[in-house]
C-alpha cells in the first residue's frame, strides 16, 4: 500500500515467500498475484494466478480465499473452493462488491459475489474455444483476456489481450414481463386483464394499422392480482391493435 504522501508498507504476504495460506499481514502467504482491485469499503482482491484463486485482503490485512482452491486449476462454477480458475490475471470490484474477473487461461470473464459465488458472465472455457466473436453469454470469445475494469454503470471492459482489443460487456437487462389474458367484450367495450409484477407501471398503448401511431391511452399501477382494462371507444374504430408494456 503507497499513500498519497509515498508511505510505503506491506498490507500482506512475505517478500521472497510463495505459499497459499491464509492470514493477517505477514502470516499470509500468494504466488504470483497479478491483478488488484479496491471495493468502497477498501477490500481489496487479488488474482492470485499462480494459486488459481482469488483472494480477498480487509483493510485490516486479514486475507481470506474468496472463490478457487490452490494448486487446482479449472473453469468451473461454483461458491468458494467450488469454483476453479485457470490463471486468473485481471480484477475488478463493482459497486456492489461483486468482482469480475479476467480469467486468462479460460477465455472468459468471471464474476464472483461477496459470498463467493463464482459464475461466467461471457466467454467459453478452453483454449479451443478462444476468439473474437461478439455476443452474449458463452456466444461471446476472448483470447487470452488480461485486463478487465467496471465502471458506475456496471459495464465490464476487457483488455482482450490476444486479439488486440478493449472490449465492453454490458449488463443484463431485465424487463418485466406483463401478460394480457381473456380478451372479449364487456358491457360494450373491448377489455382484457393484465398481469405483472407488484408496483410496475403499465401503459396500454393503440393503434390503427399495428404498425405505427401507437397512441398511449391507459396506464395504471400492479397491485396484488390483475387489472382490468377497457376501451370506452371500442365502438369509435372499426379496427384497433392494442399493447400492453412498461414505460
Amino acid at each position: 500500500k503507497v499513500t498519497p504522501a509515498g508511505m510505503v508498507t506491506t498490507l500482506a504476504g512475505l517478500a521472497g515467500t510463495f505459499g497459499a495460506a491464509n492470514g493477517t499481514g505477514s502470516v499470509a502467504r500468494f504466488y504470483l498475484p497479478y491483478g488488484v482491485a479496491v471495493d468502497s469499503a477498501t477490500n481489496v482482491y487479488v488474482a492470485d494466478s499462480g494459486n488459481y484463486t482469488i483472494r480477498k485482503v480487509t483493510p485490516a490485512g486479514a486475507v481470506t480465499t474468496l472463490a478457487g482452491l490452490a494448486g487446482n486449476y479449472g473453469s468451473a462454477d461454483g461458491i468458494g473452493s467450488a469454483a476453479r480458475f485457470y490463471y486468473p490475471y485481471g480484477v475488478a470490484a463493482d459497486a456492489n462488491a461483486n468482482v469480475c474477473v479476467a480469467d486468462y487461461a479460460n477465455n472468459t470473464i468471471r464474476k464472483v459475489t461477496p459470498a463467493g459465488a463464482v459464475t461466467t458472465l461471457a466467454g467459453l472455457a478452453g483454449n479451443t474455444n478462444s476468439g473474437s466473436a461478439d455476443g452474449t453469454g458463452s456466444a461471446a470469445r476472448f483470447n487470452s483476456p488480461y485486463g478487465v475494469a467496471v465502471d458506475s454503470a456496471g459495464n465490464v471492459y476487457v483488455a482482450d489481450t490476444g486479439n488486440n482489443v478493449i472490449r465492453k460487456g454490458f449488463p443484463a437487462i431485465s424487463a418485466p414481463v406483463i401478460v394480457a389474458s381473456s380478451p372479449g367484450f364487456s358491457g360494450g367495450q373491448f377489455s382484457f386483464n393484465l398481469t405483472g409484477p407488484a408496483g410496475q407501471t403499465v401503459v396500454v398503448e393503440a393503434s390503427s394499422n399495428l404498425v405505427s401511431d401507437w397512441l398511449p391511452i391507459w396506464s395504471n399501477t400492479f397491485g396484488v392480482g390483475m387489472l382490468p382494462f377497457g376501451d370506452a371507444q371500442t365502438g369509435v374504430f372499426s379496427q384497433r391493435f392494442y399493447r400492453a408494456r412498461s414505460p
